[in-house]
């Protein structure tokens, strides 16, 4: 530095000047305005973040309390005494909820050590935790990152951000999502306690193998309620948490034992369990995963269950009451598969136990089983065509090139085998595809034949107490139910629900109402045949036709009563599955008609219904809807269905009910029934059997419970004589065991019933001394007993030819007593006409209803030959009265 007088001089120059002057003025502006611009960038900054904050926080989710719960709860099915039956289950849906009280104190201890240590201390959000993993995350350049994320926002991964993994690898989504999680963390954490937080927690986590929340873990891996765990097996549940998969102590046990030890040192350093506890726990770390393994098999093969029929038959039910109730079909069936409903069934275990080991004995089917097969064919051609082949096409080229009456029944497996073989090979070689395995996939389903299905209902309540929906195993859920689904033709049961209900309560007769068991045609002119084939039982009662089951008589009364009333009764018996015309290709049907009597129906009806129709007659003519469930709640305990009071209706009078009751017991005692009277107990019931035959009932009851057995081939092939019989030995067997310990009772007689003795051979007041081999005591509803005197029996002047009145100039007539052909109802006379071949050579031609006194030519009596024509006709009448007492059905 010069400091002369020069320098100084020159430095004052500087100084003074304007340029320098400017120069240095103009640096300043431009410091202070980039000073300015970064205090503008950063006020703009930080109102940009909070901008963008704001933002993130406005379009978190708007949640309520209750939103903080686990999604996808399994529905729990009971029966009647509060024992879990089944589960439905969706995807992710797993889970069991429990309460605070229901789970070990240590249980969340160990989710605290090992997921959340401060826990107890933060608000939600571990700050500690935040700065650790960010710090580790810097350390290892991004390539190692720690979780810390606390117990609270793991919850709210579990209940509110449940999508949270399907956003990809969208870091700012993620980042966004965070703070949102974060922010919900600490607003949830304002309003639960901390033990609020964690039982929701542990409620809704993932642990592996399809289970969600403790108690369903516990039950998975130990066969046990969360309750029973020990700090051990407390350890290993609390260990998944963290990576499932990993973790999971079946598939890895020996990454689980490694981090279980860290739970457990965890516990004990925090003073979550003593010393003894943890020696105790370590000493178990062996032990613990083969108990697992051990727990594992008994799970699988328990869970390897398709469901029970019953709770098939449950689910349906619900599903449409829900349905009902408001929902649509889409929500009902989430709301059972993953909303948590507690489902109050009507099962009875025993009797279920009874059902299911009769239906699984075999000695109660025919000795030869036989198998009808489900077979789809799909042969893949070399350009990767898919060619698809049915049953139905295996079928048709059986018959066109094999065998005619090929009808997918096989006496064994390995016959089935080798028809799909035959088969196979037949369509490859049509296709000109290699035979190989690569080239083909196929689907092979067998079951056992015939087959049977059977419902059993408590008719005072209507609860349906058992079911079973077929024999052999069943293949999957919700699979053919034949008690609720396969619609068969019931035969003869129909006949008292569909004929001789309505005709003893509102049309005028009663049990000892007659018809005369005779030829008669449908109203088309095709005759009417007796089960029994040949010959005919003249005056038949009521009664007698019930016991019996006589078609005619049946076919006759629906006849007079009209097929209109006897369709009304059976819609008002609760039958779902009948028409009154719908189109079956170019003919319309219709179930008006007189083979209603008989069962002969457009499309059949189920085992459940005729169940609870009969059950109807048990229960004194009050139709009560049969039932699967009592109540349905929600995992918080709400009543949401509500079936303790089912719909009820009189469909028939009481005494209406007794007296069907009455000669239904005959059936039992002495006609077409007696193969399931086990004794003891009183017993109403009706067999059916339909042409072919096809199907085999037996629908009956008891003062206690009603029951309906079918039996039959799922593709309507006959049964043979022994299989006919399947249906009563089950029933008799299955009922027998139900009432073993119930007390022997006899069906109650309402008020309304008098008993008043009759003629059989017309069903009025006898006459003494002409009906005294016909006289019986007959019940009758109160007001139908009969006033009229007999008019079949008939004493006097008798012809000696054919046993009628005789007329004046009858010149072989005696005094006697005769009977009187029977005068039937006139609507009867429609397509039931006799023509009689006279011994003279003529022909008369007669309705049922004729009577006629003896008015033969007087040529005729001149014949010296005339007794030998009269023996001829009496033997041939002798005949058919023997023919007609063979054998009940």
């Amino acid at each position: 530095m010069n400091y002369g007088k020069k320098g100084v001089r020159a430095k004052q120059k500087a100084l003074n000047s304007k340029s320098q002057k400017w120069g240095r003025k103009l640096a300043l502006t431009c410091v202070k305005i980039m000073l300015a611009a970064v205090v503008g960038i950063g006020i703009c900054g930080v109102a940009a973040g909070i901008g963008v904050f704001r933002g993130i926080l406005s379009s978190t989710p708007t949640i309520r309390l209750s939103d903080v719960v686990a999604v996808g709860e399994a529905t729990i099915v009971y029966d009647k005494e509060g024992n879990e039956i089944d589960q439905y289950v969706s995807t992710n849906s797993n889970r069991l909820s429990v309460g605070m009280d229901e789970i070990p104190d240590y249980m969340g201890k160990a989710f605290v050590a090992i997921e959340d240590e401060r826990f107890y201390q933060h608000n939600g959000i571990d700050v500690k935790g935040i700065l650790r993993a960010g710090y580790q995350f810097i350390k290892t350049g991004g390539e190692e990152a720690q979780g810390a994320s606390t117990i609270t926002q793991q919850l709210l991964k579990n209940t509110v951000f449940t999508d949270w993994t399907s956003e990809g690898d969208n870091k700012i989504k993620k980042i966004k999502r965070k703070i949102q999680e974060q922010y919900l963390a600490l607003e949830i954490t304002k309003y639960y306690s901390k033990d609020e937080i964690l039982l929701r927690y542990m409620n809704a986590i993932n642990l592996g193998q399809n289970t969600l929340g403790v108690e369903s873990a516990s039950l998975r891996y130990f066969g046990k309620h969360c309750s029973d765990l020990t700090v051990s097996e407390c350890a290993v549940i609390a260990s998944i948490t963290q990576n499932p998969s990993k973790y999971n102590p079946i598939r890895h046990p020996e990454d689980n034992a490694v981090r279980r030890e860290k739970c457990l040192n965890k516990m004990l350093e925090l003073g979550f369990i003593s010393q003894t506890q943890y020696d105790e726990a370590m000493a178990d770390t062996d032990a613990v995963y083969e108990r697992i393994g051990l727990y594992d098999i008994d799970y699988q093969e328990a869970n390897a269950t398709t469901g029970s029929y019953f709770s098939d038959a449950v689910y349906e039910q619900v599903k449409q009451d829900l349905i009902l109730s408001g929902y649509n079909e889409a929500m009902a069936e989430t709301l059972l598969t993953s909303g948590g409903l507690r489902v109050e069934s009507t099962l009875d275990p025993k009797i279920q136990a009874i059902l299911n080991e009769e239906y699984a004995d075999p000695s109660n089917y025919p000795e030869n089983v036989k198998w009808y097969l489900n077979y789809a064919l799909t042969i893949i051609s070399p350009d990767g065509t898919k060619n698809n082949f049915s049953k139905e096409n295996m079928m048709t080229w059986f018959k066109e090139n094999q065998n005619k009456k090929f009808n997918l029944i096989f006496s064994s497996q390995d016959d089935a085998y080798a028809a799909i073989d035959t088969y196979r090979s037949a369509m490859l070689a049509q296709l000109g595809v290699e035979d190989s395995a690569d080239n083909y996939e196929e689907t092979i389903t067998m079951t056992p034949q015939p087959q049977s299905a059977m419902v059993i209902e408590e008719q005072s309540t209507g609860h349906i107490v058992a079911m079973i929906g077929g024999r052999g195993s069943k293949e999957g859920r919700r699979t053919l139910n034949r008690a609720t689904s396969a619609k068969r033709l019931p035969g003869s049961t129909f006949k008292v629900v569909a004929s001789y209900a309505p005709a003893l309560d509102s049309a005028g007769k009663t049990l000892a109402t007659v018809y005369n068991d005779a030829p008669f045609n449908y109203a088309d002119g095709t005759p009417v045949r007796n089960w029994y084939k040949s010959g005919y039982r003249g005056i038949q009662n009521i009664r007698s036709a019930i016991r019996d089951s006589l078609n005619i008589i049946a076919v006759k009364n629906i006849t007079v009563i009209t097929p209109r009333l006897g369709y009304d009764y059976l819609l008002n018996f609760g039958f779902t599955t009948l028409t009154d015309g719908v189109q079956v290709g170019n003919e319309i049907k219709s179930d008006v008609n007189q083979s209603l009597a008989l069962g002969g129906l457009t499309y059949g009806v189920t085992p459940y219904e005729l169940t609870a129709a009969y059950a109807a007659i048990a229960n004194g003519g009050t139709y009560v809807t049969p039932k699967l469930y009592t109540r349905v709640t929600d995992s918080d305990g709400n009543v949401i269905l509500d079936n303790t009071n089912p719909p009820t209706r009189q469909v028939i009078k009481e005494t209406t009910a007794f007296l069907l009751t009455s000669a239904m017991q005959d059936v039992v005692t002495s006609g077409t029934g007696g193969k399931v009277n086990f004794g003891g107990m009183a017993i109403a019931g009706k067999t059916g059997t339909t042409t072919g035959p096809t199907d085999a009932w037996f629908a009956g009851y008891t003062p206690y419970y009603t029951a309906a057995t079918w039996t039959g081939y799922d593709n309507n092939v006959d049964l043979n004589s022994a299989e006919d019989g399947v249906s009563k030995t089950l029933w008799r067997k299955v009922m027998k065991r139900v009432h073993e310990d119930l007390p022997n009772t006899q069906f109650p007689v309402p008020s309304g019933i008098v008993q008043v003795a009759v003629c059989s051979q017309s069903g009025k007041l006898p006459i003494p001394g002409l009906c005294d081999g016909s006289v019986y005591t007959e019940y009758f509803a109160e007001g139908t007993e009969p006033t009229e005197s007999c008019d079949v029996h008939y004493q006097g002047e008798i012809c000696a030819y054919d046993g009628l009145p005789a007329s004046p100039d009858c010149p072989f007539k005696y005094t006697g007593i005769a009977t009187m052909p029977l005068v039937e109802d006139p609507a009867l006379q429609q397509g039931s006409t006799v023509i009689i071949n006279n011994p003279d050579g003529t022909q008369t031609v007669s309705t049922p209803n004729t009577r006629t006194q003896c008015q033969h030519d007087a040529t005729f009596f001149a014949n010296p030959d005339y007794e030998a024509v009269i023996n001829q006709q009496q033997a041939e009448i002798n005949a058919r009265n023997a023919a007609a007492q063979q054998p009940q059905e």
